[in-house]
C-alpha cells in the first residue's frame, strides 16, 4: 500500500529511484537534463509513494538558496585568490552569495568533508584547484547538489583547468630547442594533499620530453619538493652539488623558479649564461623578475568555473571539461647553453 503523502518528501523519493536530489527534483518538475528513462523512472516511484510536489520542496531543490559554496585549500597564495576574484566575480553578477570554506591542511580538510553534508542549504559546491579523493567524493555527493571543480583536474565533476601535461612539455620543448640536453626537474608537490591524489601531469612532461628527444633520464637531475619559493632554492642547490650540473632548470611552478635562480645567484651564476630556468604559472612577479614561463589565465578559469555553474543551475547545456589554452612566454632567464 502506498504511504502518505504527508510521510514522503523528495529525499524518499530520490533514494527509492536512486538518483541524486537535484535529479529528481528536475525530472519531477520536467526540467532540463534528465534522461527520459531516468524521468520515468523517478515519476513512477513517485507515483507508487504517492508523492505530491510542494512548491517550497521543489524550490529548493531546484536550486534557489542564492548560496554557492567554494572550498579552497589556501587563502593567502597568489593562484588561488585570483582563481576565487574570478568565480566570485562571475557568481556576485548573478546575485549569488559565496560562502567560503577554507580547508588548511589534511586534519582540517578532513574534517570539513566529515561534516559537510550537513551544510545543504547551498545551491552548488565549487571545489578550487584541489582534487578530491573518494571519500570526499562521496560526502559531497550526500549534498545532492551541483558540484563542479575549477583550477584542478582530478575530480569526476564538470571542471574548467588547464592541461599540465600540456603545459609541462612547452616549457620543456623550449628548453630542449634551444639545444639543452642535461635537463633538471623541480617538482613540486603539495604538503596539505594526500599523496594518493598528487597531481602529475608536470611530471609526466618531464619524462615524456626526455624520451621522445631520445635522451636518458639522470634521475640525480630530478628534486622533489614542498610547494614555494625557499623550497625551490634549496632544491637548485642540491642539484648543484651534483658532479655535472644541469645547464637547464625545468620548474613545476615560478616560485619554485624564482627560488631556484636565489640560488644560482648567491653561488655567482649568470642567468641565463650559465644555466637557463623556466616555470610555468606566469605569477605576477615573472614578469618583473624577467622570468621565461607558460602562463595559464587563473582569472579567466574561475570565470569560466562561474559561468559553467549558471548554466547548469539554469538548466541550460554546458561542457562538462573545459581545457584552457596555456602559452610559453619567453623572456630573459633562458638561452642555447654555451658552447
Amino acid at each position: 500500500m502506498a504511504q502518505s503523502s504527508q510521510k514522503i518528501n523528495m529525499a524518499d523519493v530520490a533514494r527509492a529511484a536512486g538518483v541524486s536530489m537535484a535529479t529528481a527534483s528536475r525530472a519531477l518538475n520536467n526540467d532540463y537534463g534528465v534522461s527520459e528513462a531516468t524521468r520515468r523512472r523517478v515519476l513512477a516511484v513517485a507515483e507508487e509513494l504517492s508523492y505530491v510536489v510542494s512548491p517550497e520542496a521543489s524550490r529548493l531543490a531546484g536550486g534557489a538558496t542564492g548560496r554557492v559554496a567554494v572550498v579552497v585549500p589556501h587563502i593567502s597564495r597568489w593562484f588561488f585568490a585570483a582563481l576565487l576574484e574570478g568565480l566570485e566575480s562571475v557568481l556576485r553578477a548573478a546575485d549569488l552569495d559565496v560562502l567560503l570554506y577554507h580547508v588548511d591542511g589534511i586534519e582540517d580538510r578532513h574534517d570539513f568533508f566529515h561534516r559537510l553534508p550537513a551544510r545543504r542549504k547551498v545551491d552548488a559546491v565549487v571545489v578550487l584547484a584541489f582534487p578530491v579523493g573518494e571519500e570526499e567524493q562521496r560526502r559531497l555527493e550526500l549534498m545532492g547538489v551541483t558540484i563542479i571543480a575549477a583550477g584542478g583536474q582530478h575530480a569526476p565533476y564538470p571542471n574548467v583547468s588547464i592541461d599540465d601535461e600540456t603545459a609541462g612539455r612547452q616549457a620543456m620543448d623550449h628548453l630542449l630547442f634551444l639545444g639543452h640536453r642535461r635537463i633538471a626537474m623541480i617538482a613540486a608537490v603539495d604538503p596539505d594533499q594526500p599523496d594518493e591524489v598528487q597531481p602529475s601531469g608536470r611530471s609526466n612532461a618531464y619524462y615524456a620530453a626526455l624520451r621522445d628527444a631520445g635522451i636518458p633520464v639522470d634521475e640525480r637531475l630530478v628534486v622533489t619538493v614542498d610547494w614555494g619559493g625557499d623550497q625551490g632554492a634549496d632544491a637548485m642547490a642540491k642539484l648543484l652539488s651534483q658532479p655535472e650540473p644541469p645547464t637547464a632548470v625545468y620548474a613545476h611552478s615560478d616560485e619554485v623558479a624564482l627560488g631556484a635562480i636565489r640560488t644560482l645567484r648567491r653561488a655567482g651564476l649568470r642567468i641565463p649564461d650559465d644555466i637557463s630556468v623556466i616555470g610555468i604559472d606566469d605569477h605576477p612577479v615573472a614578469e618583473l623578475t624577467d622570468l621565461t614561463t607558460v602562463r595559464q589565465p587563473v582569472r579567466e578559469q574561475g570565470e569560466r568555473a562561474g559561468r559553467m555553474l549558471l548554466d547548469i543551475l539554469r538548466g541550460e547545456e554546458t561542457e562538462h571539461d573545459v581545457v584552457v589554452p596555456t602559452q610559453l612566454v619567453i623572456r630573459g632567464s633562458t638561452a642555447p647553453p654555451r658552447g
